[in-house]
């Protein structure tokens, strides 16, 4: 069931009708119908090839298929697409997809910086994302050096120095170990953030998100019973 207070907030994501197929014919989304509220945490779970991901992907108009995509009312097309990916930030499964410079301040700079803010911003911001995480000193490690775990939650920073108002995370406790896990999860219950989360961790997905959706066969079930 939804939270009330939930349901009081503007609608942040509403997919209607979605569809897409891969260019092997693989079908992998057939329908998809959702409507995600500001500040709502939302899990999506589901088996391998379910379709986690490729949904994930349409949220900022990574992957295109056919149906409606709304972030807070406007569509995503072509021409809002720089707009609509300052809403929405994206956080890969495998970290080294989002990690590219020689060290992590360049990193979770990266993204300011094409905002064109001016550099105290950025440093304001790159400053405040690294708090968040705990990786306060990390600035002049390479990205390289550091543990799996510090690598994810970098990879968030990268997201979060965006100041976005929707974060998608894709299995974001995937090989962690008991400890990291559990830092990380504390993280996300902390963000007051619209968060879309795709996990086969359900013991996490229950834990941080207020809603659980199951896909299966390119289609969700609302509310999902574990």
């Amino acid at each position: 069931m939804y939270n009330i207070e939930i349901m009081e907030n503007k609608i942040a994501i509403e997919i209607k009708n979605l569809h897409f197929s891969y260019p092997d014919g693989n079908c992998v989304l057939r329908g998809i119908n959702l409507k995600i509220y500001e500040k709502e945490k939302v899990g999506i779970v589901g088996e391998n090839g379910a379709g986690k991901t490729t949904l994930l992907l349409h949220l900022n108009g990574i992957l295109k298929g056919e149906g409606e995509i709304k972030i807070f009312g406007k569509n995503i097309e072509k021409k809002n697409l720089r707009e609509i990916r300052k809403i929405v930030g994206i956080v890969f499964q495998n970290p080294d997809d989002q990690l590219f410079t020689t060290n992590v301040f360049d990193d979770v700079a990266f993204g300011p910086l094409n905002l064109g803010l001016t550099k105290d911003e950025v440093k304001k911001r790159v400053k405040e994302a690294l708090s968040i995480v705990e990786l306060e000193g990390f600035e002049h490690r390479s990205p390289w050096h550091l543990s799996l775990g510090e690598k994810k939650r970098a990879a968030i920073a990268t997201i979060l120095s965006m100041e976005p108002e929707i974060i998608a995370m894709d299995e974001p406790t995937a090989n962690l170990s008991p400890k990291i896990r559990r830092k990380l999860i504390d993280l996300l219950k902390k963000l007051n953030k619209t968060i879309v989360i795709a996990s086969h961790d359900i013991e996490m997905v229950k834990e941080v998100c207020t809603r659980i959706l199951y896909i299966e066969n390119g289609l969700i079930s609302d509310d999902a019973i574990f």
